[in-house]
């Protein structure tokens, strides 16, 4: 078995072992970001990518996700993630990926949620086929499955086709991020993300920090957010700022992040008495990403 496994991984295309990125769609609203990875795995063509945050609310496309805004309840995720390099231009640039990565969320569990593991109340996985035409052009196709290990929500499926350009030019300071999502079980619906990131580096090389301004417009239709509620939308901004690290064999990138969610009057209506009807809401993020 062993040696069935290094001839699989002989077979992996060979890259640098350093300065390199792979693809990767989030777990909740299928955006992709470009992570900075270090040699990786059988010779730089599997890249496992690990991530935690710590939050003050939980909301997923604005709409409540078991914790509201404050800190009585303070929600921690944990990410498992891998990056296959499946094929590289002649540059030796990552062209298509395989991806994966699985979420979990963790908070002190609320007296309706009885069943077992009580604290264990999100776990989203989502796998995508990610494709890099010319540098700084990323496509993917993608499919999460998102449930819930102690039974408060329901599981949903969703297929998503999502786009972003982090190309070293004008546009790619910009950070624009497109995502169409269909929802396979569940509500139903499309979703529709569209979002932009500026940055602006606050020092010299590559271990610099950088300052974002991150604004996105998100858009559910035939229902997307629930039975009645028709097409309704959100707008999210805030700023955040990142810092690149290199943690023993892994790049890393720790990123404290602040939002304020603007949502229509019929979306924020539709989530009481279970939670805030507050059209605005403040959520802080403070996360680690790391990649190998």
């Amino acid at each position: 078995m062993m040696l069935r496994l290094a001839g699989l991984l002989a077979l992996l295309p060979a890259a640098p072992l350093w300065g390199q990125s792979v693809p990767l769609v989030d777990t909740e609203d299928a955006t992709l970001s470009s992570v900075s990875v270090g040699g990786g795995w059988g010779g730089g063509g599997m890249h496992p990518i690990l991530t935690l945050d710590v939050r003050n609310g939980d909301y997923a496309r604005a709409t409540y996700d078991q914790d509201g805004p404050g800190l009585d309840r303070v929600s921690v995720h944990i990410g498992i993630g891998l990056a296959v390099v499946l094929d590289r231009d002649g540059a030796g640039r990552g062209r298509w990926f395989l991806t994966g990565q699985s979420s979990n969320g963790f908070h002190a569990p609320s007296p309706g949620e009885r069943s077992r593991p009580r604290a264990f109340y999100e776990s989203n996985t989502i796998a995508a086929l990610a494709w890099r035409p010319v540098e700084g052009l990323t496509a993917a196709l993608a499919y999460a499955v998102k449930t819930s290990p102690n039974g408060v929500d329901p599981t949903t499926q969703e297929a998503s086709v999502t786009m972003a350009w982090t190309g070293k030019d004008a546009l790619g300071d910009l950070g624009p991020n497109i995502v169409v999502t269909r929802r396979t079980q569940g509500d139903g619906g499309f979703f529709t993300l569209a979002s932009l990131s500026p940055s602006q580096k606050l020092g010299e090389g590559e271990d610099a920090a950088q300052l974002s301004l991150p604004l996105a417009f998100g858009m559910g239709w035939d229902g997307f957010y629930g039975e009645g509620l028709g097409d309704r939308a959100y707008g999210s901004a805030g700023f955040a700022l990142s810092q690149p690290l290199t943690l023993g064999g892994a790049k890393a990138t720790l990123r404290a992040e602040i939002l304020a969610l603007i949502r229509d009057g019929a979306l924020a209506a539709s989530e009481a008495p279970n939670a805030t009807s507050d059209r605005i809401i403040p959520l802080a993020t403070l996360s680690l990403r790391m990649g190998w």
